[in-house]
């Protein structure tokens, strides 16, 4: 069939090109066109998504596809669950019966009977799959799991390129179901931490693909999905992610005392007008600013005027380029991807050798703790316009942090607690982002983007008379200043306990008032505290968990749900450690059943973790 210029809206020059290139396209790079073309349509994207290596889809059966299909989703912080609903809307607005649930809550012994699978996961650290997704990874990645060979699958992975083992959770995933005999319905999607237009272009191929192997019209589906989706969320709020609520700063106070090495910020916001719903346990984001004295000093180095426009947006958007610096780019964190594409800009830098095989550790020595002003200091960029240089940069991803008001209790309010970071390296003063911000540049009145990022990974139980006991050293008591104060509002009778450490009692206390009173009114049960810095061998909060192991283990027993809150890295694995020595010691379980023991107790959501 060939495309006729009488009533088409295109000119002679590309009725040629797509009369040269239609007839030569397979039927999967029709559905995978067609699906791009739906996704786009709804924004102003027009660059395809981070993808895998294509792989060659099956030709469509002349059999019709099933209309039942699994969403199964892996989530640390709640970006995949809120995904993989988003996903779910779309297929059962085209008549698909879903089955949408988390990786945990997943019934591995069904699997086998699944036609069509749909896969959302993050990667959670350096390569690891989110608490929610271990026992479903280690299920699929052994060898229990059955062969697939009646399968259909895809992937949408979501990962941070600033980190070496980007989306591997999804890769693992795609390539082991592949290995298992199942076929992809598209190639795997790798996103970044500015997800939206590859997620939602994944979204759009899939559901076409789906709906064409189903009889309902590959075209039309994505089109009418993409459409009602956004009336969906609109209904829903005005304010997300991708278009974050303004809010006013009503208070930010520092909590440590005089004295200390320490700054943590104690921020209020008002929600007031905003519709956001949020509770105990989620998180909100915050668009920050980058430090103008980083932004002016890489101007200069760059040689470049601050007030020349350049692009912030791929439909042409412009802003003068300190204000796109500040405001839109990412420039305190170095990834190998935009190094890759920074060598090939200025290519007798001398840049590309470090990204030369061979030389891995190298690259993750110089990446770690360096900026985009070093960058162009170490390896003496000049000369490139500044429009074609920030074109290779990454979007200002916002920054999560824990909820730390409950909404019964501060209602059109949202609170949280913010430690700033600020360090020397290589000779110069280094600035966290957003918590530099806050603690120096906002003030009462002002307004900061947010949005709310629910988390149903990180939830007080649903029965208010069951025990919980909360660990969370530093800023990660945040979320638990939330879960009292909510149940303090509700009048929820299951015991408290919570495990609380910093570095000194007298200046580093946070929100000790409010504790003493919780424990007068008996909101909060019991409390143990660790002051690394006062005593003359440093004790952590998980020392303290030891040496109350045995009332801890008997809280266990009945049915306890812990939470822990903070550092993933060093805190989160030593306190991991030290339940596991608790369930040996106190239950007298072997390590391998102490291990299970624990795993049961994630997937029954008796123990959470809000890490990072």
């Amino acid at each position: 069939m060939e495309f006729q210029v009488i009533n088409s809206p295109f000119d002679q020059q590309q009725v040629e090109l797509l009369n040269r290139l239609v007839p030569t396209l397979t039927e999967s790079q029709r559905i995978w066109l067609s699906g791009y073309l739906a996704a786009v349509r709804g924004s102003a994207a027009s660059a395809v998504p981070t993808a895998a290596a294509p792989t060659a889809l099956p030709a469509a059966s002349a059999t019709a596809v099933s209309k039942d299909v699994t969403v199964l989703y892996g989530s640390q912080t709640g970006n995949s669950h809120g995904l993989a609903k988003r996903l779910t809307k779309k297929l059962e607005e085209q008549g698909f019966a879903v089955t949408l649930s988390s990786m945990s809550d997943f019934k591995t012994n069904g699997l086998k009977k699944v036609e069509n699978l749909l896969l959302i996961v993050s990667t959670h650290g350096e390569g690891e799959p989110p608490d929610n997704a271990i026992a479903f990874h280690e299920f699929v990645g052994g060898k229990r799991a059955p062969q697939l060979d009646g399968m259909r699958y895809s992937v949408l992975a979501l990962g941070d390129t600033s980190y070496e083992f980007f989306c591997q959770t999804g890769k693992d995933f795609d390539k082991r179901l592949e290995e298992l005999g199942a076929k992809r319905i598209v190639p795997r999607v790798d996103c970044d931490v500015d997800y939206e237009e590859p997620a939602s272009a994944w979204m759009a191929q899939v559901v076409a693909a789906l709906s064409e192997g189903a009889g309902t019209g590959a075209a039309s589906a994505g089109q009418r999905s993409g459409a009602q989706a956004g009336g969906a969320a609109a209904a829903a709020s005005d304010y997300s992610r991708a278009n974050p609520f303004h809010a006013e700063v009503l208070d930010n106070i520092n909590l440590n005392g005089r004295g200390s090495e320490r700054e943590t910020r104690h921020v209020e916001l008002s929600l007031e007008g905003s519709n956001l719903q949020y509770e105990p346990g989620d998180s909100l984001g915050i668009y920050p600013q980058n430090d103008p004295r980083l932004v002016d000093e890489l101007i200069g180095a760059m040689g470049w005027k601050a007030e020349e426009p350049v692009p912030v947006s791929k439909n042409g958007d412009t802003r003068p380029l300190r204000d796109a610096l500040l405001e839109h780019y990412e420039i305190t964190v170095l990834t190998k991807p935009l190094l890759e594409q920074a060598a090939s800009l200025f290519a007798g830098s001398g840049l590309k050798e470090l990204l030369d095989a061979g030389r891995e550790q190298e690259l993750r020595a110089y990446i770690k703790d360096r900026d985009l002003l070093d960058l162009v200091q170490d390896y003496s960029f000049k000369g490139l316009p500044a429009a074609e240089f920030v074109s290779i940069l990454r979007k200002m991803p916002p920054r999560l942090y824990s909820i730390a008001s409950s909404p019964k209790a501060s209602p059109d309010e949202v609170h949280v607690t913010v430690r700033a970071v600020r360090y020397e390296a290589r000779g110069r003063e280094r600035y966290g982002v957003c918590s530099v911000h806050l603690a120096e540049r906002v003030q009462p009145g002002d307004k900061l983007p947010v949005f709310i990022q629910h988390n149903s990974n990180f939830k007080l139980p649903e029965q208010p008379d069951t025990p919980i006991v909360m660990i969370g050293p530093g800023t990660g008591v945040a979320p638990f200043r939330a879960f009292l104060s909510e149940r303090e509002e509700t009048g929820a009778g299951g015991k408290t306990w919570l495990f609380y450490g910093d570095q000194h009692f007298a200046t580093d206390f946070l929100y000790q008032v409010e504790w003493q009173r919780w424990l007068k009114d008996g909101v909060l049960t019991r409390m143990d505290v660790a002051f690394s810095r006062d005593t003359d061998k440093k004790v952590y909060v998980q020392h303290r968990m030891l040496e109350k192991s045995k009332e801890l283990y008997r809280w266990i027993q009945e049915g306890a749900c812990v939470y822990v809150c903070g550092d993933e890295k060093r805190m989160a694995h030593d306190v991991h450690a030290a339940l596991a020595t608790i369930l040996e010691q106190e239950g007298g379980l072997s390590p391998e059943e102490a291990a299970e023991y624990l795993l049961r107790m994630q997937q029954q959501k008796r123990y959470q973790r809000d890490v990072y």
